[in-house]
């Protein structure tokens, strides 16, 4: 196996106290130069795993090269989640093989061709005008109060509002849905002091509540019909074409509350730190509003550090053998800094294109399926903040990270609205 003697002796690519400090691109780097595909060592159980590590890969080719070979890197042998509490049970893990991101083919095709019907071109664009004025009222709201917390203000609305409208969760529940979502993820950060009891109660919860939504559109589907049908109605009710049961609505919707609700909050927060510390850009924006931004935005935040997955034979990646069973690391943080795909990946530049990024996945099976709708509403807050809070600025203490083995989220980030 190959070593890399720059790193410090037990660092690890997934210890969530380093990305509670910073994402490790510096240790990227020098493992793309000097050991693109390499074994990270850990102690026994540290990620929830029964195994002593795993390959983190670092190249852009070859974590595509993973991504788009499903028959021989599994996502739902140990999950796509590369680390878990080190007391999660191996029972506590199986259950979430029933989220379609930790599932293969051919049961994720099946899957996923039913849930893609609510994310046709149509659908979202019959989402843009009602997500419009969401996000300008969410930034006139921020801005009569003057200065707060972006992350909790702005950031963490419009993906909430977006899951919502494409669900048809009623007004009165969408904080729910929100806290519910928050608990899943914090696992890792004491300041929420989330359990993983608590976690996993969360997500019964949000489950129960997406299983009963999905009876009453099977009980009264002309209620939900029309063209404002939301998506629960095309995927549970849709006779003779093939729909989810309401166990799989069920974790499909925890897959929208995370996948689709913390991933794109965090663009937008990590968006708004890089115009802020790149004034340049921000004026670029204001100015000319590139068709290009949200992918630059994506690509810089990458908000999802890392998926894994796990060889179902003995194979070769980067030079390496990989057995059977290891499990490999998918950073797409490194790819997106990978200089061999992005002149001057450091960089923070709107305009950049071609820009092939794997914000949104390495390609494959698993390649985002609401990627147009997170672009979609990244292009909206950001409009609204440049037309209604073009002053924006900066205040207080530096972005409060959060603790994380594989998100790249921010927790807090003061400024003042202008």
């Amino acid at each position: 196996m190959s070593s890399c003697p720059a790193l410090p002796d037990g660092f690890d690519f997934t210890d969530p106290d380093v990305y509670q400090q910073r994402v490790p691109l510096p240790e990227f780097a020098l493992l793309r130069e000097s050991a693109p595909v390499w074994w990270n060592r850990q102690p026994r159980g540290v990620a929830g795993f029964d195994d002593e590590g795993y390959w983190v890969v670092t190249r852009h080719a070859d974590v595509k090269e993973v991504s788009t070979h499903p028959e021989l890197y599994s996502s739902n042998l140990n999950t796509a989640v590369i680390r878990f509490a080190d007391h999660m049970s191996r029972d506590q893990i199986d259950v979430q093989k029933l989220i379609m991101l930790n599932m293969d083919p051919p049961e994720h095709t099946r899957v996923r061709q039913i849930v893609q019907r609510g994310f046709t071109p149509r659908a979202i664009r019959a989402l843009e005008n009602a997500l419009r004025e969401r996000a300008a009222r969410i930034v006139r709201d921020a801005k009569e109060s003057g200065s707060g917390d972006f992350v909790t203000d702005v950031a963490v609305e419009l993906p909430l509002q977006a899951i919502a409208e494409l669900i048809g969760v009623p007004q009165k529940d969408r904080s729910r849905i929100f806290d519910w979502s928050n608990k899943m993820v914090a696992y890792d950060d004491p300041e929420y002091a989330i359990t993983e009891e608590v976690g996993t109660q969360s997500a019964a919860e949000l489950v129960s509540y997406a299983m009963t939504m999905a009876e009453a559109r099977k009980e009264c589907p002309a209620h939900y019909a029309g063209p404002a049908a939301d998506i629960v109605s095309r995927l549970v009710a849709a006779e003779g074409e093939g729909n989810l049961n309401p166990d799989e609505f069920g974790f499909f919707v925890i897959l929208l509350a995370v996948a689709g609700n913390e991933t794109t909050r965090n663009a937008i927060s990590h968006g708004m730190h890089a115009f802020l510390t790149h004034p340049d850009q921000w004026e670029l924006f204001r100015r000319e509003r590139p068709r290009t931004t949200a992918e630059e935005i994506v690509r810089w935040a990458t908000p999802v550090v890392s998926f894994q997955r796990t060889a179902t034979q003995d194979t070769q990646l980067g030079g390496e053998k990989i057995s059977a069973g290891e499990r490999v690391g998918l950073f797409y943080s490194s790819a997106n800094n990978d200089p061999e795909v992005f002149a001057d990946p450091h960089v923070f530049d709107i305009t950049r294109d071609p820009n092939p990024h794997l914000g949104f996945g390495g390609g494959g099976p698993h390649f985002c399926l609401g990627k147009s709708l997170a672009v979609l509403e990244i292009n909206l807050i950001f409009n609204a903040i440049a037309d209604l809070a073009p002053d924006i600025c900066l205040v207080g203490p530096p972005p409060r990270r959060l603790r994380s083995a594989w998100i790249n989220g921010i927790k807090e980030l003061r400024v003042v609205y202008g």
